[in-house]
């Protein structure tokens, strides 16, 4: 126990130590440490950007005013004046921020120049010399060969070799104004000659052009010279470390007043929380009156201490509330309990018998609820009344005549309130509604001798079936009783909703039942008439098949006899024509053999065959058509392609209405190649490419669809659009899938796929 004590107090001096104020302090503090240091960088940095900014528009201007002013550029850089070259850079070397000034020829001679700084460097062992000090004259150079319009500006320090080098370019981030090293800033442009002074010589003086004449004749270069001024920053510096100095002792200062008044408005704060807390410890102890605090402020530490008091008052008065209400609270307990079991009993009362259930539920409000008379009453939509389903406690001519009642629902009436509406009332006194209430039911009440009664409405699925009431006799119905109803309601609504909806399938299911048979009937009779349908179709295509084939017969016997010379001697192109002939006959007898086929079974004729063989048969039976239309045909070489399943006759169908297709719609000069690709999942791909109009990619989902009506680019060569359908039809029932690839003017794809061949069983299907 003394452990356990000595650990607490321990935990307590921690937390007081590491407390409130120490954190709010140390929050504000860094806070306002913060602020501070960026509000001041801020400022000394903007200071130091404005400081650097005047510097170079000061070297800027000097430089643009003395490269541009005509004197300067004749008489001192062409004519190489001593005196106005003196000149100039005198009147540049007075300004306090100007170290030096080069004046450079077009050749890159130094024609004048001064320097306000002075490098040492050992002359032997001990002796040292002073030298003006000069920036590196690689820039010159450079500038000379480029016609700059513009000052250039480089930042230059002094290195440990007494010699000026381009300064750093990170050293920006470390603020160099507050660096102790000085920084030069080189202004370097160019002496531009004018674009008139080749069209207007006589702006030179007689000087220059005796000058001229006496020098040898250089190349021309619109650079006339060069001019470099160095700034120095050094009084800038100077005077920023003074406003740095004057910023940080400003904002020490602030910090520090910052902190103290944290402090103090901290310690305001916790000394009373400090008092609530000993106070709620206390009350937590048990200690039924604690000490009540005095509020020493109106703040809101004050409001807090008031508030303090008023719940220590509070919780005296709940626990006194508490104690008094612990038998109301045991009876509502009960009535709670009593109502759970009303609805245990609810919900395994027989569902599908609405006067055994309604019955069951007031037998069971009346025993355990208290309860003298109840009453059901169900709504009717359709005759807008309301009627008595069922009801307990009543003498039995009550009864009686009460279900014989149809209640109307008419507005401000009690009737009305509880169904259309949804509240529940509670009358204290029949009599003070008696002018809402529907007349034979007033008559009853009063006869029955009820005074008081409450009634909720049986709402279910945001639907009100109608309504339960009851009254205690004698009694005075309460705002208890009301409750108690509302909580039972639900479920009793639930219940008849329940028995409706039973009672409702029951009759439905018994509906569809007879609409069952009676669509049973239609459809037997509708298959009669598709059976006889399909016999007439049968017939019909075997009528047509077999006429076909005499006209078939005898085109075929004329042309036998004619390609014989029975007829006398051909022409090639006539022997082509009439070969011709004979391959689309025997194709024609194959197809009505075929049909007839397919009338008489579904199934194919599968083989082991080789795609490619098929593709070339059919590619050079469809080589002369090609050759009229001008169009290239080709089959792309077959080596270790596998077998696939297939019906010969189908295949080569299939075939020949996709490159048929292709030769139509590829115009003269085009190419149609065929190609074949083995893949990984069992499947042989072929592939029918062309370079014709190609297909709308809005038409692509169409083009397969029997009597697709798709557009197309050549409407001469459009047909009656059923080939491609009877292809996909083909290889469908061949367990392969095809599709099209195509874009307007670029030519289509067509691809489709086999599987590959496997072992046949004896009717010739794959096993």
């Amino acid at each position: 126990m003394d452990t356990h004590l000595q650990d607490r107090r321990e935990s307590e001096s921690t937390a007081r130590f590491f407390g409130l104020r120490l954190k709010f302090v140390c929050l504000f503090s860094f806070i306002l440490v913060m602020a501070c240091s960026s509000l001041s960088w801020y400022f000394i940095e903007t200071r130091r950007q404005a400081m650097t900014d005047n510097l170079e528009e000061l070297g800027n201007i000097l430089l643009i005013n003395t490269v541009r002013n005509d004197h300067f550029r004749i008489a001192g850089v062409v004519l190489e004046d001593r005196s106005t070259l003196d000149q100039f850079i005198q009147s540049l070397m007075t300004i306090d921020h100007v170290v030096y000034v080069t004046i450079t020829s077009a050749d890159g001679r130094i024609l004048e120049r001064q320097s306000k700084r002075m490098r040492r460097t050992l002359n032997g062992s001990s002796l040292t010399t002073e030298q003006p000090l000069y920036p590196d004259d690689r820039i010159s150079e450079s500038l000379l060969q480029t016609p700059l319009t513009a000052p250039l500006m480089t930042k230059l320090v002094l290195s440990a070799e007494q010699t000026l080098v381009p300064q750093d370019q990170f050293a920006d981030w470390l603020l160099p104004f507050l660096m102790r090293k000085e920084t030069l800033f080189d202004f370097a442009m160019p002496v531009l000659r004018e674009p008139s002074s080749e069209t207007a010589p006589s702006r030179l003086s007689v000087e220059l052009e005796e000058k001229q004449g006496s020098m040898t004749p250089i190349p021309f270069s619109p650079v006339l010279g060069l001019v470099r001024i160095g700034i120095t920053d050094a009084q800038s510096k100077q005077a920023l470390l003074a406003i740095v100095q004057n910023v940080s002792i400003l904002t020490m200062v602030i910090i520090a007043l910052g902190i103290l008044g944290a402090h103090l408005l901290t310690s305001r704060i916790t000394t009373p929380l400090r008092s609530l807390a000993h106070s709620a410890r206390q009350l937590a102890g048990g200690n039924d009156a604690p000490v009540r605090l005095t509020a020493s402020t109106n703040d809101e530490v004050g409001e807090l201490t008031h508030v303090f008091n008023v719940m220590i008052q509070s919780l005296h008065d709940r626990n006194n509330a508490i104690t008094m209400n612990l038998d109301t609270i045991r009876k509502q307990i009960k009535q709670l309990t009593t109502v759970h079991q009303a609805s245990t009993a609810i919900a395994n009362a027989n569902m599908f018998d609405m006067n055994q259930l309604l019955d069951s539920v007031l037998h069971l409000l009346v025993e355990n609820l208290g309860f003298s008379r109840m009453v059901v009453f169900l709504h009717h939509p359709e005759r807008n009344c309301a009627s008595i389903a069922q009801s307990l406690g009543f003498a039995p001519e009550v009864q009686e005549a009460s279900h014989r009642l149809d209640i109307p629902v008419v507005s401000d009436s009690i009737t009305a309130e509880l169904i259309i509406h949804g509240k529940p009332v509670l009358i204290r006194d029949v009599e003070t509604i008696a002018h809402r209430m529907y007349p034979p039911v007033l008559d009853l009440m009063r006869h029955s001798g009820v005074r008081s009664f409450v009634a909720v409405p049986l709402q279910s699925h945001a639907r009100i079936l109608g309504y339960l009431g009851g009254d205690r006799g004698a009694h005075q119905c309460t705002e208890e009783d009301l409750h108690i109803l509302l909580t039972i309601a639900g479920h009793v609504a639930a219940a008849i909703d329940n028995a409706k909806a039973y009672s409702e399938l029951t009759e439905l299911t018994q509906h569809l039942e007879e609409r069952i048979a009676q669509r049973t009937a239609e459809l037997s009779l509708a298959n009669l008439q598709l059976q006889a349908h399909d016999t007439r179709r049968s017939k019909y295509v075997k009528v047509v098949s077999h006429e076909l084939r005499t006209p078939m017969t005898a085109i075929w016997s004329f042309v036998e006899n004619m390609l014989d010379g029975v007829t006398g001697p051909l022409t090639e192109q006539q022997r082509i024509y009439l070969t011709r002939i004979k391959h689309s006959v025997a194709r024609l007898a194959r197809l009505a053999e075929e049909l007839l086929d397919w009338l008489r079974s579904d199934h194919l004729r599968l083989q082991h065959v080789c795609i490619g063989q098929i593709a070339t048969i059919v590619a050079e039976g469809l080589e002369t058509v090609a050759s009229d239309s001008r169009v290239s045909l080709a089959v792309a070489p077959i080596e270790n392609l596998p077998l696939v399943q297939g019906d010969p006759d189908k295949l080569e169908q299939i075939l020949v209405n996709l490159i048929g297709n292709a030769i139509k719609f590829t115009p003269s000069g085009g190419r149609v190649t065929v190609e074949f690709t083995v893949g990984s999942s069992g499947f042989v791909q072929t592939c029918v490419a062309d370079t014709g109009c190609g297909i709308d990619s809005s038409h692509l989902p169409y083009v397969f669809d029997e009597f697709s009506e798709v557009p197309s680019a050549m409407p001469a060569s459009q047909g009656a659009q059923l080939g491609l359908y009877i292809t996909k039809t083909l290889v469908a029932r061949h367990h392969g899938r095809i599709w099209v690839e195509s874009q307007p003017e670029a030519g289509s794809r067509f691809s489709f796929t086999l599987p590959i061949a496997g072992p046949l069983n004896e009717t010739g299907q794959t096993t």
